[in-house]
């Protein structure tokens, strides 16, 4: 099979010359006239190498490098800067920025040939060398989201998580990205938890699986928690999405089951990773009112997430009252049938927080316990049978 050559230039002559060049010799060329557009195509494509223009309208080839290089599914391939630029200076900027190799313009098509060998040849080495370790793979993401504030989506993010780790003994964490809504670190101990505000406050090229691991709070069980701010001001940061995509990205190779809590409500960041999450649950509350909400939102959630065979409705009890529905009444108005029924624990929710832990592990003999471990086995099954 030819391998593959993605060259990412705003001159179209360029693209039209040294794409004949390459196809001459065997490759197989795709193009791509901007930064952006070279982005999406690097990650669609997988290219075997990528010859990449540094003077680019809106970013340039620093710019994007550093972006490929960010990415997991580019970070490794061959990047050639291709360039009129020739100062010292420039060079070494693109070294930095993440390129292999840097090429001056205007060069002979034997020069630029013997680069590309040259790139192609290492990089089939180094494949060679590391095809014998088990491939990575990112976690199963789940994401829990209600349609209004207030129906405990941190509750049971963070229970899932716990009974998730207690049924595979695997690692798991649970995300509270929820930037300057934050309620988890209090509970457990963390007076002012500001993490995901650092992550998202630096550069895209910058959040490396090192940083965010440095970031996660861990508890005596195992199970690891990224703490949303507490302060209102932080949530202004709700316009960072794409670096919040890259930060679920980076956390889904850390470990088995990543979490998420994705709040209330379809915020255009959220919306951003509703494509990423292998399986939605949506919280309802058993009256009139959350069911109707929650049925919109389960509509919406199917519509952004192409299908809606891996979106599930939780009911969940948040006071005990004889005026509630029933399931069977909301499975009809819902169109849905719950995978299951949380009850309210208030008592066991307050000793959890006091005790700087979960429910499910405050009170390891109480139905809430049992209750999110079959939540938990739920989820495995519907893993199973996805694979």
């Amino acid at each position: 099979m030819a391998e593959k050559i993605l060259i990412i230039d705003d001159d179209v002559d360029t693209l039209k010359l040294v794409g004949m060049m390459l196809q001459k010799q065997g490759y197989k060329i795709i193009a791509s006239s901007n930064g952006e557009q070279g982005l999406k195509q690097a990650e669609a494509e997988n290219p075997d190498l990528i010859l990449l223009d540094v003077m680019l309208p809106e970013m340039d080839g620093y710019e994007v490098a550093k972006r490929l290089r960010a990415n997991e599914m580019t970070a490794n391939t061959p990047i050639l800067m291709f360039t009129a630029k020739t100062q010292l200076d420039d060079k070494v900027t693109g070294f930095e920025a993440g390129a292999d190799d840097y090429l001056t313009k205007p060069t002979h098509p034997t020069e630029l040939n013997a680069h590309v060998k040259a790139l192609l040849a290492r990089s089939s080495k180094d494949k060679i060398s590391t095809s014998e370790l088990p491939a990575e793979r990112p976690s199963t993401i789940i994401g829990i989201i209600s349609p209004r504030g207030g129906q405990g989506v941190t509750t049971v993010a963070v229970n899932l998580g716990d009974a998730l780790r207690l049924s595979t003994k695997r690692d798991v964490i649970v995300a509270e990205l929820r930037p300057g809504m934050g309620t988890l670190g209090p509970d457990l101990g963390e007076a002012n938890p500001c993490a995901l505000t650092e992550l998202l406050s630096t550069d895209l090229a910058d959040i490396s699986r090192e940083i965010i691991q440095d970031k996660l709070f861990s508890l005596p069980s195992g199970l690891r928690l990224l703490f949303g701010s507490i302060q209102s001001k932080d949530g202004l940061i709700e316009n960072a999405s794409e670096l919040m995509e890259a930060l679920v990205n980076r956390m889904s190779f850390l470990t088995s089951y990543l979490v998420l809590d994705l709040g209330a409500g379809l915020r255009p960041m959220i919306q951003k990773l509703i494509p990423a999450c292998d399986f939605l649950l949506v919280l309802v509350e058993p009256v009139m009112n959350s069911v109707v909400y929650s049925k919109a939102l389960l509509s919406d959630l199917a519509e952004l997430a192409g299908n809606q065979q891996n979106i599930h409705a939780i009911v969940v009890n948040r006071i005990r009252s004889d005026t509630q529905l029933t399931m069977s009444q909301m499975e009809e108005i819902l169109g849905h049938t719950p995978l299951i029924a949380i009850t309210p624990a208030p008592e066991i929710v307050f000793t959890a927080a006091r005790m700087k832990t979960t429910a499910i592990a405050a009170s390891p003999d109480s139905l809430t316990k049992q209750q999110f471990t079959k939540l938990a086995e739920s989820i495995l099954s519907l893993e199973k049978h996805k694979n």
